[in-house]
């Protein structure tokens, strides 16, 4: 039976390498509790092990790399969650909405 990996902590007061770090260690349990060691991971996602190493390690890394080991530990639903879908269109917001009224420009008063 596999453990779920923690989600990484994306509060907001945290600096990018504080980020950088959390999501390198949810990846490393995440990696740990599918029993995968780094050469495996790193052969399955298609990376180097030196930047799946420094992907863990939180010294940063491309975005590239970190998609391709996310979509190798099936855990494409954390990069969905970034940017997620508009359930509603706002297109389809305006068709029903009423028309709006505006009032007609006032023409300056003539002296006379």
């Amino acid at each position: 039976m596999t453990r779920a990996a923690p989600s990484p902590d994306m509060s907001p007061a945290r600096t990018p390498e504080e980020i950088e770090t959390s999501v390198g260690e949810a990846l490393r349990a995440l990696r740990l509790a599918r029993d995968l060691d780094q050469a495996g991971l790193a052969t399955q996602a298609g990376v180097s092990v030196s930047a799946l190493k420094s992907l863990e390690g939180g010294r940063g890394s491309t975005l590239h790399t970190l998609v391709k080991v996310v979509r190798a530990l099936g855990r494409e639903d954390w990069l969905a969650s970034i940017a997620p879908v508009a359930s509603v269109s706002p297109l389809a917001m305006l068709r029903g909405a009423p028309v709006r009224l505006r009032a007609g420009r006032r023409k300056p008063a003539t002296e006379g």
